[in-house]
């Protein structure tokens, strides 16, 4: 558990959140949204992206996803480019997803031998299902599962609207010194704590 800054003097309680990969199994509901996104590829490019090989489309669809859903200058077209053409960070993977040919969405992550970060999801939530962003997420998890990682960590948890993140067999969060997986607390103590 860590504080969140979210301007100055205005923090809020945070938990990063993994899956157990070795007890994770798909749900109904996981089967459900992937029957709903049929044709959902994944495909993994390593990063960083040469300046040759790399396609402006990428990040004007980061860029318009996250002004779309949290506001202008969250996540900028500028600095999505930065991440996928250097090494200034240590994500090394681009995820990109397809549907029959046609490129839907990606995530930013870092992989090794042993744990998967699935970070900065985007897509085209106009042009394709609303639960295209779940799905991504599911086919990062069997992926990252297949490969014989550890774990997946999807984040974190600060606010109700993050509760999706709890959804899934083997899901684990940070509390103060220890990783727990009573996600009954976890989800009152969201709904109840006020930002501190």
């Amino acid at each position: 558990m860590f504080l969140c800054v979210l301007e100055k003097n205005i923090l809020q309680q945070t938990r990063s959140v993994r899956i157990k990969l070795a007890d994770f199994t798909l749900s109904s509901e996981n089967r459900r949204v992937l029957r709903k996104v049929e044709n959902l590829s994944l495909e993994l490019i390593k990063l960083p992206i040469s300046p040759d090989n790399y396609d402006w489309h990428i990040h004007k669809l980061g860029k318009d996803f996250y002004n779309n859903k949290f506001g202008p200058g969250i996540f900028t077209a500028s600095r999505i480019k930065t991440i996928l053409t250097t090494q200034e960070l240590n994500f090394n993977f681009l995820l990109k997803y397809s549907i029959i040919d046609q490129n839907c969405g990606y995530a930013i992550a870092y992989s090794n031998s042993s744990i998967m970060h699935y970070a900065y999801p985007f897509y085209d939530f106009e042009a394709y299902p609303s639960n295209l962003g779940m799905a991504m997420m599911i086919q990062a998890i069997l992926y990252a599962q297949n490969e014989g990682r550890e774990y997946i960590y999807l984040g974190s948890v600060r606010k109700a609207s993050d509760i999706y993140k709890l959804q899934f067999k083997g899901v684990e969060y940070y509390q103060k010194d220890q990783w727990s997986n009573d996600i009954a607390t976890l989800k009152q103590e969201v709904f109840e704590t006020p930002s501190i």
